[in-house]
């Protein structure tokens, strides 16, 4: 008698229903400059909170030239039970399955988070290509609410950059920092391991 194994494959993980027409409303076209773009992860973040639907991070991948989003991630880890669904994870997979290969390089890519990318989202963006990483809050600030950003280097710009990679650091702060001072006030989740 054959015991039974889990699949092999990983399913799909779906971002919530909500997004795609929230999109449709304030991306439609070419988004220019950093503040806009931020205020595309930002107002993410702030609707998965506000709606329920998973943790207050928000992220998207824009081609760097046109301005065009090209995908969109909201955390989605206490819906999903997945602890690698954060919104740049998503962003980032989403974004290669549009573009239609793994590599963001060409045309350039670059990835604009609510907040600084915790360890794991940091180890991610070397190998997705991208050109440039744009960020609202830092992890400081999230860790003041209580999320666990992990082991990142103390130098992560400048090892990002090393790579080629930009990275600017404060845009619209204080609107992210708000995002994740409310979800922390209405008492949502505060997930680590181990808790």
């Amino acid at each position: 008698m054959r015991s039974r194994r889990p699949p092999l494959a990983l399913a799909s993980l779906p971002l919530p229903g909500w997004v795609g027409a929230w999109l449709a409303r304030h991306a439609s076209g070419p988004v220019r400059g950093d503040a806009a773009r931020m205020a595309i992860a930002i107002g993410l973040a702030r609707q998965n909170t506000l709606r329920g639907s998973g943790g207050p991070f928000g992220a998207a991948i824009f081609e760097r030239r046109t301005g065009r989003l090209v995908a969109a991630g909201v955390n989605r880890v206490t819906a999903s039970g997945q602890s690698f669904a954060h919104a740049e994870m998503l962003a980032i997979a989403l974004a290669q399955r549009a573009h239609g290969g793994f590599d963001l390089s060409r045309p350039a890519h670059e990835l604009v988070t609510s907040s600084e990318p915790c360890a794991m989202c940091f180890g991610a963006i070397p190998w997705s290509g991208v050109a440039r990483v744009v960020c609202g809050a830092r992890a400081a600030d999230a860790e003041a609410i209580g999320f666990d950003e992990g082991p990142k280097p103390r130098g992560w710009v400048a090892a990002l950059e090393a790579r080629g990679i930009e990275v600017a650091r404060d845009v619209c702060r204080s609107d992210a920092v708000a995002v994740l001072r409310d979800y922390r006030d209405a008492g949502h989740p505060i997930y680590n391991a181990g808790d």
